[in-house]
């Protein structure tokens, strides 16, 4: 089997549950098709390096069942009888947009059934304490928007929000924390917020040599990327040392900036040969901000999120590896 064959093996078991149920499941001949829609002499780099990534941000099913059925009986948030703990919060179903805190109470509730005998609609009669559920948190508007409209207008005058999710990306988790509580204090209300996740991703530009996404060190000698750049208001903000980020989600500095370089070469050709994607949607992944793009590499079995490189999950006439549902 040649290097090519095995990482593209390698990549498509890894992927294997996304979307289960909902899509063909994502196979060799898949990973294949989208790969060879980059340059034949970077191909094996992309895969090797996305192997190697996606084995770190890939989480699948059977990785958020292991941290939601962990939270039921962790001490640290449900104390020494979880039971009693969980029969007494009330679990919010308030998200504006989209599936996921459907899906992921949907998925709570079959293992807090199994431990405790009973269903998230059972709990939480004249609760102080709230659970907030999430599959992940990128930019942080979505728990921002979706709390601040509860603060204002339904919650008690105190109460504690454990906000539980898979995965944060710590500049939008600090944005939305700030603002969630300003939203309190206009409401004069005493909120208390505690996160809860199985990964925190570094993305604030502030630490953006030990970032956990997509940053490149500089920009590829390419027309559509050029093109982009030149339509933002303010230069792009570059890494300025090699690093494998906090997590060491990427294999090495070749490695990682062959990747970063491929992502937006291909995102920016996206950019113009897909002409209904909104402005925010940028080379690698959605954001308000005027730059490159979020840069996120992670994706859950249940959906890939937009903040990642539009090479992950843009249509036609583009093939993307991860077929993305929208809202």
């Amino acid at each position: 089997m040649s290097t090519k064959s095995k990482l593209i093996a390698s990549i498509a078991d890894t992927i294997k549950d996304y979307r289960y149920g909902e899509i063909v499941a994502p196979d060799a001949a898949h990973v294949e098709r989208w790969v060879d829609q980059f340059a034949a002499n970077v191909r094996i780099l992309v895969l090797a390096e996305l192997d190697h990534v996606l084995k770190h941000t890939y989480l699948n099913r059977a990785a958020v069942r292991t941290f939601l059925t962990g939270l039921i009986t962790n001490a640290k948030l449900a104390g020494t009888d979880p039971c009693v703990f969980w029969r007494g919060v009330k679990f919010l179903n308030i998200q504006g947009s989209g599936n996921s805190q459907r899906e992921m109470l949907s998925l709570f509730d079959s293992f807090l059934q199994k431990h405790c005998s009973f269903h998230v609609e059972d709990c939480g009669v004249n609760a102080n304490t709230f659970i907030y559920i999430d599959d992940a948190i990128f930019s942080g508007n979505r728990v921002l928007k979706d709390l601040s409209a509860w603060i204002t207008n339904s919650a008690p005058a105190k109460a504690k929000i454990h906000i539980v999710t898979v995965a944060y990306h710590r500049g939008g988790q600090n944005y939305a924390e700030t603002k969630i509580a300003e939203a309190a204090q206009a409401a004069s209300k005493a909120i208390t917020l505690k996160w809860w996740c199985c990964v925190e991703l570094e993305d604030r530009k502030s630490h953006i040599n030990t970032s956990d996404v997509l940053r490149p060190r500089n920009l590829p000698e390419d027309a559509s990327v050029s093109k982009y750049v030149e339509s933002l208001k303010f230069p792009p903000f570059f890494r300025t040392q090699d690093s494998l980020g906090e997590h060491r989600f990427f294999s090495s500095e070749l490695g990682r900036c062959a990747l970063e370089q491929e992502m937006l070469k291909a995102g920016a050709k996206i950019r113009d040969l897909c002409p209904h994607l909104n402005k925010y949607q940028r080379p690698l992944g959605n954001m308000v901000l005027e730059t490159l793009g979020f840069g996120s590499t992670i994706v859950t079995f249940r959906n890939c999120p937009n903040n990642a490189p539009l090479a992950f999950w843009a249509g036609t006439p583009w093939y993307p590896l991860f077929a993305r549902k929208t809202n």
